[in-house]
Parts: structure tokens; sequence; C-alpha cells
């Protein structure tokens, strides 16, 4: 199959997998998503054409193309190999699930060295190739006196973006430069010390093995050898600017994103960063400034992760950009701890993500309440804050749907109660028999499933009422959707202070 082809396939394959599509490099699977079982199937023939293996899952009207272990490595490295730039992998990346297939692609990933020798003056140099599906480049790398640098150059411009690419594929940041050389351009991409330390740790280990092979030699002094060998094992000390996050779970299972450091400045420096992308102190993050050369530290916590996440996608300029190299960032250094840490955080990115990313109106769904099949359309919506009688704030979301042909408007009012003031959200059945009641109850439940994955709770009282009661999972459900999204952040951003 030509190039042409190829890259063909690859821009449509990204565009689905960019858009409802699901991947993760730790699971090794790429889910391609459709809303119909004629497309998916095609899709299941398209990638047999390519030595690809999926399956195509779902009813009613959603389906999933799935493949997974070698065939989802495949799929990765023709995203790779024939992709737009917007696989690259750099801080330019705004959808993570693109730059996730590309990490998936670095499964096969291949680098050595070979060739130490001195230079002119008193560099010391070596042969450094990476490798990945058939394609492959070397570079030179150098022992310099202040520093350890990578280096590729050409005057073949497609040349040097794949050097870039396949640097980027190795944990390592890298930008193509120009520069002229008599008549010619030469592009050139390079990468020092404190990068080529944050790079995979093939790669680190590779040029461990160079400053190792030079100091045996007597060519490189004891110090300074140990200097660069002690930054290439504590590994990715930095990642396109942004100082090591400690990442983990907790003893109760719940998320940690945390910088630390004992030097004022430093935490100061990192928390203007977080508020220049967006994120507002007390609610997306806090900070403790260190005391007497104690540990002071810049914590994300779970809204704010959320919201870096949904400004990756629907903020805009600088704010965008740097919310979008952010989460890549936390996303890679999750991917580090293994998988229940990096499932965690992934599951709070896509959250942010989808934050207003549906429409109410014209939405239709398929769902199982009660042991029966309801079919779900709905008509319009929308959501405001408003005071009770009593002079408490709620939220109040309406929706007009038609369930199973019958047509209603139903309300839930959110509000804060108990103990530890829970977001709850409650509605009444309607209908004038304990049996018209319970039909109702299961429409609404039909419905709040459809839009948000779960079920809401029943409480059937003593006098006859039925309520049914939506809790905090409920109201991040319909987060995603753009009629209600607005009121629901600002009713949080009043409550979560």
């Amino acid at each position: 199959m030509d190039e042409t082809t190829l890259k063909y396939f690859v821009a449509v394959s990204s565009g689905a997998i960019g858009g409802d599509g699901h991947v993760s490099a730790a699971m090794t699977k790429v889910e391609l998503a459709s809303g119909e079982y004629a497309v998916a199937l095609l899709w299941k023939a398209a990638l047999a054409s390519h030595g690809i293996k999926a399956e195509a899952r779902g009813a009613g009207v959603g389906f999933n193309v799935v493949t997974s272990g070698d065939d989802a490595v495949k799929l990765a490295r023709l995203s790779f190999l024939y992709g737009p730039p917007l696989l690259e992998g750099d801080e330019k990346v705004i959808n993570y699930k693109l730059a996730e297939a590309v990490r998936l692609g670095a499964e096969g990933l291949n680098i050595h060295w070979e060739g130490l020798r001195r230079t002119d003056g008193s560099n010391i140099a070596a042969d450094l190739t990476i490798s990945e599906a058939g394609a492959a480049v070397k570079y030179n790398v150098y022992l310099r006196r202040d520093d350890i640098l990578l280096e590729f150059h050409s005057t073949d411009r497609s040349r040097v973006e794949l050097a870039a690419r396949l640097l980027r594929l190795a944990g390592v940041g890298a930008e193509l430069k120009k520069k002229e050389d008599g008549k010619r351009d030469v592009w050139r991409v390079i990468a020092t010390t404190d990068r080529l330390a944050a790079g995979r740790e093939e790669l680190r280990k590779a040029i461990a093995e160079i400053v190792e092979a030079a100091r045996g030699n007597g060519w490189v002094d004891e110090e300074k050898a140990k200097h660069w060998l002690d930054k290439l094992k504590r590994g990715r000390t930095v990642r396109e600017g942004w100082p090591k996050y400690l990442i983990g779970l907790d003893h109760h299972g719940a998320l940690l994103v945390r910088f630390t450091s004992t030097a004022p400045d430093n935490i100061e420096r990192e928390a203007q960063r977080l508020r220049e992308m967006g994120l507002e102190e007390g609610r997306h993050f806090t900070v403790k400034m260190p005391e007497e050369g104690r540990y002071g530290y810049v914590s994300i916590l779970k809204e704010g992760l959320e919201h870096a996440a949904w400004l990756s996608v629907h903020g805009s300029g600088e704010r965008q950009r740097l919310a979008a190299a952010f989460v890549n960032y936390i996303l890679q250094r999750a991917e580090e701890k293994g998988e229940k840490v990096y499932e965690k955080v992934l599951k709070v990115v896509e959250e942010g993500k989808a934050r207003g990313s549906l429409k109410l109106e014209g939405f239709e769904k398929k769902v199982e309440v009660g042991g029966r099949e309801h079919v779900v359309k709905v008509i319009g919506g929308d959501a405001e804050l408003e005071m009770s009688k009593g002079g408490k704030k709620l939220l109040r979301i309406r929706i007009t749907a038609e369930v199973d042909g019958i047509k209603g408007d139903y309300t839930i009012a959110y509000g804060r109660y108990g103990k530890l003031d829970a977001a709850r959200g409650y509605a009444a059945a309607r209908g004038d028999t304990p049996e018209v009641r319970r039909a109702d109850a299961e429409r609404f439940s039909a419905l709040v499933k459809a839009l948000t994955g779960r079920e809401p709770r029943i409480i059937e009282k003593s006098n006859g009422e039925i309520m049914m009661e939506c809790g905090r999972w409920h109201l991040d459900g319909f987060r995603r959707y753009a009629e209600l999204v607005d009121a629901i952040e600002k009713r949080l951003e009043e409550t979560d202070r």
C-alpha cells in the first residue's frame, strides 16, 4: 500500500480516535466509537486490511471497534509513522487520546549506541540509534564540558521531522530549528542533559552506558560522570518545562498530585504558573509555603486536574496551551506509577474534557431500568440558580424529554444537605395513584441513567409519596451537557470554596 493511502487512512482513524474513541497505553487498547453498526463493521474491515484485528462491540445506538495487545500497537505505530503533526507529542498536542496512541506505539522502540570516540577539541562523541517499526535515525551524542548534547541535522526536513518524532517517542521534548548554511537550509533537532534525563528508561540507560564507557577510558573525570549518571538515574526530572510532580494514591485510594520543595520561590513560581493556566487557589489547588527548611507544597485537587483537562479542550490561547501541556505531563507521570494510578488520573481527565461537550437537544439513548428497556429522547433543557422559600440556594435542572413515547417535563432541585454538606438533588414522582407514580419514577430513572450513566435512588414514603434522589456523581454527569454546565459550575464554585 502506498504512503499516500496510509496517510489518508491514519488521518481518518486519528479523527475517530480523537472524537469519541478511547486509548489506554497502560491497558494496550484502542477503541473507535460509532453510532451505527454498519460503520463499525466497515472500520473492522478497514483495520483488517492493514493487518489489525478488531472486535465490534455494543448495542442500540453505541458501538465500539476495539483492538488490543499487539494489534493496538500496530495501529499506534501507523499513527506515529504516518499521522499528522498533532500526533507529535509535544506541548502543542491538545487531544490527549492521540498523544496516548503515539505513546502506545513506543512499545517496540529500540535504542542502542556504538562508536565511542574523541572529536576535535575536548569533546567525546558516540552514535545513538533510535528505531521503531522500520524507521531508524542515528544521532550524535556529545559529552561536552558542561553538558550532554544529542543532535541530528540534515538538509532534508522530512528526515529531521522523523528524528524529532522518534525522540519525542523516547520521551524527550524536541522541536525543529532551521539555520542557513550558505545557500542551503539546514534543519536541526537537539536535546541536552535535563531533557535527556526526562526521557524513557531505554534512552537514559543507553546514554548512561556512553558516560560509563567514557569514564572507564579515563576521558571523563569521576565527579562529572557521577553528576550526569545521578541525573539520568533519577529519571524524568523535567518534562516540557514542568518540575517533578509526585503522583499516587493515598491510603483511602484518593488521587494525590503534588509538587514539593524547600524553596519558597519554587513553590510560588509553580502556584503562579497554575494561576496563569486558569486554576484558582483554594478551589483547584492548595499551597503551603516551606518553613525553616521544611518542605512546602502545591497540591492539585481533583477539581483542579478536572478543570485543567477542560481548559485543554475549551480554553483559548496561552491558557489552553499551558493546560494541554500540564494534562499530558500528568498523564505521562501517572503511567510511570502503574495501572491503578494511571486509570484514576485518566478517569478524572476524561470527566474534565467531557464537561459541556454534549447537547441535551436531540440526545437519544436506550437504557434498561426495572428489567425493561426504555427509549429516551431529549427535547431540551436548562439549569439556573434560585432561592428556595426557606432562603436556601438551589440549583434547578429542567429537562423536557420523551421516555417510551410519553413526553414530560422533569425537574431536579439540587441543594446541600447533612453534616457533610453533600450535594443532593431531589424530584417528586407525579401521579394520583401509587402505580402511576411508580411508572413516572421509572421514566425519570431512565432519563437520568441515559444522561449520566447511573440510576437515581428511589425513596418510597409511608404516605405514598415517591422521591428520586441524585447525588454528586449524577451532577458530574449533568456537567457534560452544554445547556447545564455553566449553572452547575457556578453553583459548585460558590459551594466548594
